[in-house]
């Protein structure tokens, strides 16, 4: 799996032209431009004429670039495809995928050489069908699995309170499918906007699950994923300190090593490499 940092990624509305430009000045790591829930649907023509002149007008430097569409079934699906298809975006987030069979069809849809597939895992379907979702996504470039809480929260009928306990089971299995495929995994918005408190929290526990990092709903939580999901300075510390003690010559052929008190392996370092050179 890439490297490359998702700690932050914005949901930015399509059809907002000035949320668009905006989205280009922002600290986030990742824009999705929104052609699904923030966009009415008597917009969404307009709209998609605007995520095609966005995208190709470009501006929007290291940012990956993502754009959500419709979702299969939805009578924009096929003209959303079409409008993406050979844009030249870093991948197609597509909501309510839930089967392999939604991946087949989605990929066949953006052709063979087409963008990678991001899929919303939102659906109590999805969730059930984790395992053969991951065990696909190599054969349909499916390369990141989004939880879609609220959508999630809504089907379940579960009561959810700040601590998000009735899905937690949910954001672990999404991780550990994210992870047995070796693609990326990102935790689900906080719609809290006037609680950071809150917002905070939720950082905190998606980075504890594993999860690579959070998607946004408004460019105030950036900075808070941006330091929730990024490493903090005792662990870049600590990861300096296990790079300089496999670097000395009697440590050069071990596999572990005794190091404060703890047994290093080198999968050990390996992590502390890869923090430091991110």
């Amino acid at each position: 799996m890439t490297l490359r940092r998702r700690r932050s990624a914005l949901y930015m509305p399509a059809s907002n032209a000035r949320a668009i430009a905006k989205a280009r000045t922002l600290d986030c790591d990742v824009v999705i431009l929104d052609l699904e829930d923030a966009v009415a649907p008597d917009e969404k023509a307009a709209a998609r004429d605007r995520v095609v002149e966005a995208v190709r007008e470009g501006g929007f430097g290291a940012r990956e670039l993502v754009v959500r569409i419709n979702g299969l079934g939805t009578p924009w699906y096929a003209d959303d495809v079409a409008a993406v298809r050979g844009l030249g975006v870093d991948a197609v987030l597509v909501p309510k995928v839930s089967y392999p069979s939604d991946l087949e069809e989605i990929r066949t849809s953006l052709g063979e050489e087409g963008p990678p597939i991001w899929a919303m895992i939102e659906t109590c379907a999805a969730i059930l069908s984790l395992p053969a979702l991951s065990q696909a996504a190599s054969a349909v470039r499916l390369t990141a699995l989004i939880a879609g809480t609220n959508d999630l929260a809504k089907e379940m009928r579960c009561r959810l309170g700040p601590d998000r306990t009735p899905l937690v089971p949910a954001l672990a299995s999404i991780v550990i499918a994210a992870r047995a495929a070796g693609i990326v995994a990102l935790d689900g918005v906080c719609n809290a906007l006037d609680d950071p408190a809150r917002f905070g929290a939720e950082c905190t526990q998606g980075a504890m699950l594993g999860f690579d990092g959070k998607t946004l709903i408004h460019p105030s939580q950036i900075e808070a994923a941006n330091a929730g999901f990024g490493p903090s300075e005792d662990e870049l510390a600590w990861a300096r300190v296990i790079v300089a003690a496999f670097a000395k010559p009697e440590n050069a052929d071990k596999g572990a090593i005794r190091l404060d008190g703890q047994m290093v392996e080198r999968l050990h370092l390996a992590e502390a490499e890869a923090m430091l050179a991110d």
